[in-house]
């Protein structure tokens, strides 16, 4: 791997690592303000926005410019998020009103992340040949898997009583705004320290010399065009496999995070800075399961399509888990699970991407349909909280959907091979944005 690939890794890791360190920073602030229960699905939802109103200008953003350059410039954004959260006492609201600020404060973290992520997944087909796009997926997967991990800890960690007692005695007040006075701000400051360190990676990344042509700038006809590469991507034979598996895992990934928390918190009758802890444990199998996915060829990616039916049926014992050993256990199958199919999947997918577009039009693709369904599926979570329904009920229905959705994508590549049977033999292919010049 080329020296620019491990700074691209460096940069992404400290820029995921300050994202779920200010996720549960958020839900702690949420909780201290008396938000509604609700309201901490609606954090993610809010992120996951972003990704889907901007997917159509962002692709375009990431290829007019060097992205080592663009992640530079939204991972600022985030940086003013994180800021606008610390500050949300600051606008005259109401303590119940202030909710909604530290909402508005995390969806401008993600149109950060929306903008940030075409550049950092487009970079590496920039830099990496076809043969290496799964070698270099298990990285960035696995790295940021790690990061989700070691997020979600050091968000735990900074909110816990006895690491927020010593940040609130060693004053790290800012000066100017207001005061650091409770665990979840002094958090936020110590998270806005991170994202100050992948701006510095950021800036050591060189250009890959890859040109794009003159991107498009009229809003009207970047949505039509854009519009026009969810279509490119969908009709393609071994694309829509590869998004369908990945949309789908995503969504239910992010959902699942949420379930963790509360199942933690309902049957485990674990506090938010311990619940935090078992999302990591799941990052720990999917580390482990990215790791193994390393090793499949890229010709053979699709057959892990049965890792993702399995990874739901597994969800569904979670309610028969209340010993250490077992939740630990079982966390850590469900990731590896998850892990060792999404990650051929998602190379599987920036490949077509790469061949049939062009990298930051192709991510902008994937990521408008994955976050599309995590909106989806958080928005049902939501919906059955509020409707009070029991957290293990929600758990066999999250497993159940998650197995029959991927029983219905492994039929429907069945069907793409009966009909197609030389499809395999195109992967692999060095040609580059053929639907972009009609070939």
């Amino acid at each position: 791997m080329k020296r620019g690939f491990y700074l691209i890794m460096a940069a992404q890791f400290f820029s995921s690592l300050a994202d779920n360190a200010l996720f549960i920073a958020a839900i702690a602030l949420i909780q201290q303000l008396d938000g509604p229960d609700w309201m901490t699905p609606m954090i993610k939802w809010s992120f996951a926005l972003a990704y889907v109103l901007l997917a159509a200008f962002v692709g375009a953003f990431a290829d007019s410019f060097p992205k080592g350059r663009v992640m530079f410039a939204t991972n600022s954004v985030k940086i003013i998020g994180c800021l606008t959260m610390f500050a949300h006492a600051s606008f005259g609201l109401a303590d119940h009103h202030q909710v909604y600020t530290v909402c508005a404060a995390y969806a401008l973290v993600g149109i950060g992340a929306a903008a940030y992520s075409p550049a950092k997944y487009g970079i590496i087909t920039e830099l990496l040949p076809p043969e290496q796009l799964v070698k270099g997926n298990s990285w960035i997967e696995g790295l940021t898997v790690v990061s989700i991990i070691l997020g979600v800890v050091l968000g735990g960690a900074l909110i816990s009583p006895k690491v927020s007692t010593w940040l609130l005695s060693l004053d790290l007040s800012p000066g100017f705004g207001p005061d650091i006075q409770t665990p979840a701000e002094a958090a936020i400051m110590v998270i806005a320290l991170v994202y100050l360190v992948a701006a510095f990676f950021n800036l050591l990344i060189p250009s890959t010399g890859v040109c794009y042509p003159r991107q498009q700038r009229n809003p009207i006809k970047l949505m039509a065009t854009f519009g026009c590469f969810v279509a490119t991507l969908w009709r393609d034979k071994l694309g829509q496999i590869s998004l369908a598996v990945t949309t789908l895992f995503w969504g239910a990934g992010a959902t699942l995070q949420l379930i963790v928390i509360e199942w933690g918190r309902v049957q485990l009758g674990l506090p938010l800075n311990k619940a935090s802890i078992l999302m990591g444990v799941a990052s720990v199998g999917t580390i482990l399961g990215a790791t193994l996915a390393g090793k499949v060829p890229l010709h053979h990616a699709l057959a892990v399509l049965p890792m993702g039916v399995v990874m739901g049926l597994v969800v569904m014992l979670m309610p028969l888990a209340y010993e250490p050993w077992f939740v630990y256990a079982l966390l850590i199958a469900i990731g590896g699970l998850g892990g060792f199919f999404v990650v051929p999947m998602n190379a599987l997918l920036q490949h077509r991407g790469h061949v049939l577009l062009s990298a930051g039009h192709s991510i902008a693709v994937q990521n408008f349909n994955e976050q599309l369904n995590i909106l989806l599926m958080v928005a049902i979570y939501s919906l059955m909280l509020g409707m009070q329904i029991p957290i293990n009920t929600i758990i066999i229905i999250f497993g159940t959907l998650v197995a029959c959705l991927m029983l219905l994508i492994m039929g429907w590549n069945r069907h793409n091979h009966r009909t197609h049977p030389d499809l395999d033999l195109v992967i692999g292919s060095r040609a580059h944005g053929t639907a972009l010049r009609g070939d």
